[in-house]
């Protein structure tokens, strides 16, 4: 018996057990994406055309700019972005982890099916006008409870198998999925605490008003922007960068202080958006303070991910999702360096309220979150499917390169139109009066929307490519090309330093 035993203990050589993840729900998630993306950019480029063309809106409650907007911005951040980052984590803290998903199949399927219902109850919200009415426009109450539930079931099955690792280290990208998670479920609580006019009705109001409902509004704001749509896709970042690129992470020490800096930081960076209001004063120069203080952190992230690329330039020349991956990385650099240069009082005195801002959000939303989001939808299609390799990269590199065009058209058109926005509002003649009306700033403005909406069509054509080449592969297709790149192989993730 004591010899049968010893035959079959595992050695130090013994290969460790297979594990066969859960990549039923991550395909799911990765459709999504996909569908959302469309939607969420043809009704980008339809708002876009609205404002340069108003006659657009047609005269109806429901395709009116003012309930088509966050519709868009809602499809946007959190049925496109957030789709891929469910998608991307949990493929990420699966593999990293070595351990299936916690909770098993049911719980993963919850998971798609819920967050789904909420996007859907969200959009119908917006065009039958009933939102909370706030700045960012939220859904209502039951769809803000809703979403509490799935996001809880979200953390549950994420920490769950970090819980039940096979591996003794915590990937970074675990580290940034975690904060995003954990940051949004509370800023998303706080922010939407209301008290519903009756049980069965739709209408409620907010616990909050006046000065403390606009600070508790932009420390939702801006913290979504840094925790949903930076430490969620930095999270990305840090694991498909160095998995195409077949490098490891530049320096992984680099990145856990990137990750401490910049969660504690930008959780204070809020009260930039509310200079010149009746926020108090100390408060406003807090946030500019802080704001400034980010570029640091925020551009040591950036330099860690372009530098994974060491000893593998060539790769840039000829390998098109490595592209997305990494020019998204450089999309976010400058906007983690124009940011903090608007929220410095006199340079905000002339960007706020104006297309400035709007240019300064498009460069982060299409440069980087949209491109890295490509980038690892490229990456992860010929995996799921168990694919040789995409249907074709002439395909992906024509997207890049129609989506580039894009957001320059899109992000110069709004540099321009901000900049002189802002200087036409605060001209004066001789005399001391305004030099130029309200409406001659709006009809100024006109050419470079026209130029913005263009911009758009370029945008969602390419993601309309991407879609039709993702397809494809699912299909097993594969187009002849005179150059290809094949798929880069899984390396293993390295441990801490």
């Amino acid at each position: 018996m004591a010899q049968t035993a010893a035959a079959t203990a595992p050695t130090a050589n013994t290969a460790p057990p297979r594990v066969i993840y859960n990549e039923d729900v991550v395909r799911l998630f990765v459709i999504a994406t996909m569908v959302w993306g469309i939607v969420a950019f043809s009704a980008g480029v339809f708002i876009a055309f609205q404002l340069a063309y108003p006659e657009l809106n047609f005269g109806w409650a429901e395709t009116n700019f003012g309930r088509l907007r966050p519709l868009h911005t809602s499809a946007a951040i959190f049925g496109f972005g957030g789709n891929a980052l469910l998608a991307t984590s949990l493929h990420v803290v699966q593999r990293t982890c070595r351990a299936r998903l916690f909770g098993g199949d049911e719980m993963a399927m919850f998971l798609f099916l819920g967050y789904q219902a909420f996007l859907i109850m969200a959009g119908l919200g917006y065009v039958f006008g009933i939102t909370q009415s706030r700045e960012y426009a939220e859904p209502e109450w039951y769809a803000d409870i809703w979403l509490a539930i799935v996001w809880v079931a979200y953390l549950v099955v994420y920490v769950g198998t970090i819980m039940k690792r096979r591996e003794p280290h915590i990937y970074v990208a675990n580290w940034f999925f975690l904060a995003f998670i954990v940051t949004i479920a509370m800023l998303h609580i706080v922010n939407n605490l209301a008290v519903p006019v009756s049980l069965f009705g739709a209408k409620s109001y907010s616990l909050f008003g006046g000065v403390q409902d606009a600070i508790t509004q932009w420390w939702y704001g801006h913290n979504a922007v840094g925790f949903f749509l930076t430490a969620g896709f930095l999270g990305m970042m840090y694991y498909y960068i160095p998995k195409r690129a077949e490098r490891p992470v530049y320096s992984y020490r680099l990145s856990i202080i990137h990750f401490w800096a910049l969660i504690f930081l930008y959780i204070w960076a809020g009260p930039h958006h509310l200079h010149y209001t009746s926020l108090p004063d100390w408060t406003q120069t807090l946030g500019m303070v802080f704001s400034v203080m980010l570029w640091m952190p925020s551009w040591g992230g950036m330099i860690n991910g372009i530098m994974t690329l060491s000893g593998a330039w060539d790769k840039l020349r000829t390998d098109p999702v490595l592209r997305f991956l990494v020019v998204s990385v450089a999309f976010y650099g400058m906007s983690t360096f124009e940011g903090p240069v608007m929220s410095i009082k006199p340079v905000n005195a002339l960007s706020h309220y104006t297309d400035w801002t709007i240019g300064h959000v498009h460069s982060g939303a299409l440069g980087w979150v949209a491109f890295v989001s490509f980038g690892a939808l490229y990456f992860l299609v010929p995996h799921l499917w168990h694919r040789q390799r995409l249907y074709s990269l002439k395909l992906v590199s024509v997207h890049f390169w129609i989506a580039t065009l894009g957001i320059v058209l899109y992000i110069t058109s709004m540099w321009v139109s901000g900049i002189m926005q802002g200087l036409m509002w605060r001209a004066y003649d001789r005399l001391g009066f305004l030099q130029y009306s309200f409406v001659e700033t709006v009809e100024a403005m006109h050419p470079f929307y026209v130029i913005r909406a263009l911009g758009g069509v370029f945008f969602l054509l390419g993601a309309l490519i991407m879609v039709y080449n993702l397809a494809r592969t699912i299909r097993g297709d594969i187009r002849e090309e005179s150059t290809e790149v094949a798929a880069a192989p899984a390396a293993a993730a390295r441990p801490a330093e």
